[in-house]
């Protein structure tokens, strides 16, 4: 009796070890770090304890640059992971990568458990689709720029802290205020190209480039040489030559020069707000961006901005199924909305906005809801977002020509000519290749 139970135990151990060793492992490639890191391997945990078939292995490789680049090589060289997250300004370059990639929509209708394109924010739908309306990459950290200001630095200057500077004039004023009050630094930017440049131009409701910005075919073109750019560039150059302005770098390098508290207002990503609550000492708000009042149409709507997640192809059907279940299990009401009440990443999902909306998490967290109030307009040709080849290159050449701009190196003019034409050769270059 001893003997067969000790052989029925052997038994089921062999058994039980047989199922875990059955469970597939889904490599995920990410550029999420510090708080925000611990969120996404906090939802892999969950992901991973909800169920036993299969394993996401989260694992973190540097910038979106980076990690951009990490994925590519590993493509060529055949040893791609699962599931890359890039940046919303390597779409263009992901979506023309053929061969490389497995539409997400299609993997999820060929897995038998469909993902929806309707289920997500307009905006944030569009820009992650291809021309037939069918998703090619999976929402996840969308973003759009925002306005910080620090409450107690307004107290100090005699601003009111309830009252954030709504146009571009009222923060030139409120940038000397804070200064003449002692602060260090009025007013500055993270992503400089990002913010200044492609998110103004929808905010305004003026177009970036041609062809839709990049949306309608491959010989777009910069068209940041208009008045209206030319305007903002030397606004910005003004301002910082009286010192209500101070560039901060490029990228987030600037982001600290709020949380420090060496400036009273700044614009960065939605996403920033994590960051600011674990390490800014001071009350701050969240407002909507600066506009210029006497441009009509303005403000139009923001652009998004954050990452989605790719699925490389050539990959296992097994793999494909884990790969559509993580993904509805992150975009479930629940978790959009526990993602975007811990980030201030918008939620991708209406659902999700909607269960944030009846929790009372925005009346609770004022501010919170700007970013979802910024992108909650029907998009026109101009403000849609930019989907153009080496994005990421001609936005290091419009944060070089912007540093010359705002030391006063070069003028306006002369900057944004300089970015047209760089800008234009790459993506001639781009259109090319492609072809």
């Amino acid at each position: 009796m001893r003997a067969k139970l000790l052989a029925v135990s052997i038994a089921g151990a062999i058994a039980a070890m047989g199922s875990a060793n059955a469970a597939t492992t889904i490599n995920f490639w990410h550029s999420m770090e510090g708080a925000l890191g611990d969120r996404v391997n906090g939802l892999v945990d969950e992901f991973n304890k909800s169920q036993s078939d299969y394993v996401i292995n989260a694992v973190y490789k540097g910038t979106y640059g980076e990690s951009m680049n990490a994925g590519i090589a590993a493509f060529r060289a055949g040893n791609a992971p699962d599931i890359l997250q890039v940046f919303e300004v390597g779409t263009a370059t992901m979506m023309y990568a053929k061969g490389a990639i497995q539409p997400v929509q299609e993997m999820s209708e060929k897995a038998g458990d469909p993902i929806n394109p309707a289920d997500f924010l307009g905006a944030v739908a569009s820009y992650y689709s291809a021309p037939d309306g069918k998703l090619v990459s999976m929402p996840f950290n969308s973003s759009t720029p925002v306005f910080y200001y620090n409450k107690d630095a307004f107290k100090k200057a005699g601003l009111d802290p309830e009252k954030p500077p709504k146009t571009w004039k009222e923060v030139a004023e409120a940038g000397k205020k804070v200064r003449a009050a002692g602060l260090e630094c009025g007013y500055t930017t993270s992503w400089p190209a990002w913010i200044q440049l492609e998110t103004f131009g929808a905010w305004h409701n003026t177009p970036y480039a041609s062809k839709d910005n990049g949306f309608g075919g491959l010989d777009a073109r910069l068209e940041i040489t208009n008045p209206l750019f030319l305007r903002h560039m030397t606004e910005l150059a003004k301002m910082s030559k009286e010192g209500s302005f101070t560039y901060g770098g490029r990228g987030d390098a600037p982001n600290s020069l709020f949380t420090s508290g060496k400036c009273a207002m700044f614009t960065g990503s939605s996403g920033n707000r994590a960051n600011i609550i674990k390490t800014g000492k001071f009350e701050f708000g969240t407002s909507s961006l600066p506009y210029y009042a006497d441009v009509k149409g303005a403000p139009q709507n923001t652009i998004i901005g954050g990452a989605s997640l790719w699925v490389f192809a050539k990959k296992s059907p097994e793999t494909y199924k884990g790969v559509t279940k993580f993904f509805k299990f992150i975009s479930s009401p629940e978790k959009a909305a526990q993602w975007h009440q811990g980030t201030g990443y918008v939620p991708v999902t209406k659902a999700g906005f909607e269960l944030t909306e009846k929790s009372g998490f925005y009346a609770k967290n004022p501010g919170s809801d700007v970013a979802v109030k910024q992108l909650d307009a029907t998009t026109t040709e101009n403000s849609r977002g930019i989907r153009l080849g080496y994005l990421p290159q001609i936005r290091e050449i419009e944060d070089g020509e912007m540093e010359k701009i705002f030391s006063g190196s070069v003028t306006p003019e002369t900057g944004l000519a300089n970015m047209v034409k760089r800008g234009n050769e790459l993506l001639e270059r781009f259109e090319k290749s492609v072809k």
